[in-house]
This record gives C-alpha cells, sequence and structure tokens, in this order.
C-alpha cells in the first residue's frame, strides 16, 4: 500500500511541476504566434492544462482515501484488500491465485484484481471453504476458496 502512495505521490509531483512550469510557458509561446481563435498549439496546450488539472484533483483525492483507510477493519480471516486468495474454478477443476488490489495497482494478466472487479467482488468477505457464483463478461464462474493469506498475515 505504501508503495501506491508513493507512486500517487510522484505522479501528483511531476503533474504539479508541468502545470505551475511547463504549460504557463507553452500557452505564452503559442500566444505570441497571433489569433488564437485558429492557434492549435494554443488550444492544445490549454486542453493539456485541463486534463493536468482534472488528473490532480482525482490523484490528491484517491490519495486522501487511501489515508483514511483503516487496516485494523480488514478482516483476519476473510478476502479482502491486500489478500492472496488461491481459488479453484469449479467447472474448469483449474486453481487460479488473485491478489486483490486497488483499481491503480490492477494488472489482471499478473492476477492483481481489483476489489471492485466482478471477481473481487465476489471473493471480499469469503472464507476458506466458502463456494461463490461471480457473474463475469462471459457468463458464471463458480469458485471455491482454497488458500487466504490476508494482508494481516503478510505483516507478521
Amino acid at each position: 500500500m505504501e508503495d501506491l502512495k508513493k507512486k500517487l505521490q510522484d505522479e501528483i509531483t511531476s503533474l504539479e511541476y508541468e502545470l505551475r512550469n511547463e504549460l504557463p510557458k507553452e500557452i505564452l509561446r503559442a500566444r505570441a504566434h497571433g489569433d488564437l481563435s485558429e492557434n492549435a498549439e494554443y488550444h492544445a496546450a490549454k486542453e493539456r492544462q485541463r486534463f493536468v488539472d482534472a488528473r490532480l484533483a482525482q490523484l490528491k483525492k484517491r490519495l486522501a482515501d487511501f489515508s483514511m483507510v483503516d487496516f485494523n477493519r480488514i478482516p483476519r480471516n476473510k478476502v479482502g484488500l491486500g489478500s492472496t486468495v488461491v481459488v479453484m474454478d469449479v467447472d474448469k477443476e483449474e486453481e487460479f491465485t488473485y491478489r486483490l488490489v486497488t483499481s491503480e495497482e490492477s494488472d489482471v494478466a499478473n492476477g492483481l484484481i481489483s476489489t471492485s472487479s466482478p471477481i473481487g467482488r465476489g471473493l471480499v468477505g469469503k472464507e476458506v471453504g466458502d463456494t461463490v457464483k461471480i457473474q463475469i463478461p462471459g457468463g458464471w464462474r463458480e469458485m471455491e476458496i482454497l488458500r487466504l493469506t490476508t494482508i494481516h498475515d503478510e505483516e507478521s
């Protein structure tokens, strides 16, 4: 979780520098070319400025949200944020390992799934031995939870 906070803070720092230093120079340079109504450079710089401003607001809110996460409220014996869970796909008789992460960290190809994804939502709050039916884009998937390592287990 600390890695994610650092990643967010690094992006915030970079975007703030761009917004305060680089974009104003680009806008001034573009203005110097004359007629603003047909000045593509000016419009592109202003559009980038709006994007950076919106992205900064989004990142700052996300960082504030993470600061308020109470890790003591994440269950110790149930699937939650930071858990690594091994499941058996009942139909395919195949094991899958997932780590539940935030949406910013998700990387399905590497087994990192968001707690807000269909599979993530289906697994959150479940325990070893539970079987869950999860609706995914391709239909339904039934999974049995075989093993669970929570964020608390990893700390100790």
